[in-house]
């Protein structure tokens, strides 16, 4: 009686790398089940993924469609503590990966798997994302990581070199014409590097965008939508032009997708640093989340205390780097996951945004839970209004106790400068 092979859940893309490295383990006795997520890419074929999987040797694919818990679990999740990466990157690619690898550990699991493989490269931060985030939800699986195998490596030496391994084996290969430059898409973003845009001084191509359009080609007339906020999450997106309304989490942000894109709002070209010490350009699409980010902020500025909205400040930079990291099972995120929805309970309201050629205009806010009173900010009223005790004069003892410190450091220069 032979032995039974091992298991292995790869995840699978269907595209030249991933088709590769999935006859590679089967050569190498493993039995492979291809995992594919749909996380909202654009355009994909699953069921030609489906097929081509089986046809490189896997013993079966499994494609989830994850859109519905990605919104809600992860998108939700960085929209409500407004998570931004070196003050510019929306971490599209970054919460994708704890969804995806949440759903490879439930399949390796149904199906006893014991060996989990992905196709990420060895310079990158997908491949610290995909293994810190299994091994959080798996600590008994083992890892393989083809690109960081010697073997294979030896064998693969670029392109050139899978393309024959695939002429050998039957392997079926796109027979268009490859872009000079690595694409990463789900619903939240798209993103561009590699290629041609390793030179950093080397503008993208406008041709190359799949959610936008460029700004200069969007609409010469603006659109106004109101967005509806509870517990720091959008639950309701009202287009003023035409009437359009949409409340279910995932048709909501592929609406805000659909109308940020066709203003060309979300684009950004930068240069960041990845987790793994080296420095990457990168060009990305976030259209949607550009919005809701804008919306969010706004809302919370006349929900969020002073000192509460600068703790959670902190937190949404931790946040960011946490998930950017590959964090996003670790106790660290858990905490500061938890002290985000505390400070999210009275977020609650409405934002009026206008939309045009690539600009987010705040029109106006309003929210049942606000801190800001009219009466209390108006400079035509002496004091507080009827609710609000606040006298004006108080501020003389304010401003005096509060300068002491920099009477008392500017007397310590001035001595010190003297000597």
């Amino acid at each position: 009686m032979s032995e039974e092979k091992p298991k292995c859940v790869l995840a699978y893309s269907g595209g030249l790398d991933t088709s590769v490295i999935l006859t590679w383990l089967s050569e190498k006795g493993f039995s492979v089940i291809a995992f594919c997520a749909d996380v909202g890419q654009h355009h994909e074929d699953f069921e030609a993924i489906k097929a081509k999987a089986v046809a490189c040797g896997a013993l079966k694919c499994v494609v989830t469609d994850l859109r519905s818990e990605f919104v809600s679990g992860y998108v939700f999740e960085s929209i409500k503590c407004n998570a931004v990466y070196e003050s510019r990157y929306l971490l599209g690619t970054s919460i994708a990966r704890p969804c995806i690898a949440k759903e490879m550990v439930r399949i390796a699991r149904e199906e006893g798997a014991t060996y989990l493989a992905h196709g990420a490269t060895g310079k990158g931060n997908d491949q610290v994302r995909f293994e810190m985030c299994a091994q959080a939800l798996m600590p008994e699986a083992q890892m393989i990581a083809p690109w960081r195998d010697a073997e294979f490596i030896e064998s693969f030496k670029g392109r050139k070199d899978l393309l024959a391994y695939c002429t050998k084996h039957g392997i079926p290969v796109d027979a268009k014409p490859k872009a000079n430059y690595s694409i990463d898409e789900n619903l939240y973003h798209t993103s561009y590097e590699s290629g041609m845009l390793e030179d950093a001084m080397c503008p993208p191509d406008d041709s190359m965008f799949k959610m936008t359009v460029s700004p200069k080609d969007a609409p010469d007339a603006s659109e106004t939508v109101e967005i509806d906020f509870k517990a720091g999450v959008p639950v309701k997106i009202l287009n003023r032009n035409d009437g359009t309304v949409k409340t279910d989490p995932l048709e909501l942000f592929l609406y805000c997708n659909e109308i940020a894109g066709r203003h060309g709002v979300g684009r950004i070209d930068i240069v960041e640093n990845r987790f793994v010490g080296i420095k990457s350009r990168g060009v990305y699409e976030t259209p949607g989340g550009t919005l809701l980010r804008e919306a969010h902020l706004d809302i919370e500025g006349i929900c969020v205390d002073r000192e509460v909205k600068r703790i959670s400040e902190y937190l949404s930079s931790e946040f960011a780097r946490l998930c950017y990291y590959g964090f996003w099972f670790a106790p660290e995120m858990d905490l500061v996951r938890h002290s985000i929805d505390y400070s999210q309970r009275e977020v609650e309201g409405k934002v009026v945004i206008e939309l045009y050629k690539g600009n987010i205009t705040i029109k106006g806010r309003e929210s049942p839970l606000s801190l800001y009173h009219a009466d209390l900010a108006s400079m035509d009223i002496e004091g507080g209004g009827e609710a609000f005790d606040y006298n004006p004069a108080d501020a003389q003892g304010f401003i005096r106790i509060n300068s002491v410190r920099l009477k008392t450091y500017a007397a310590l220069r001035a001595k010190v400068d003297k000597e």
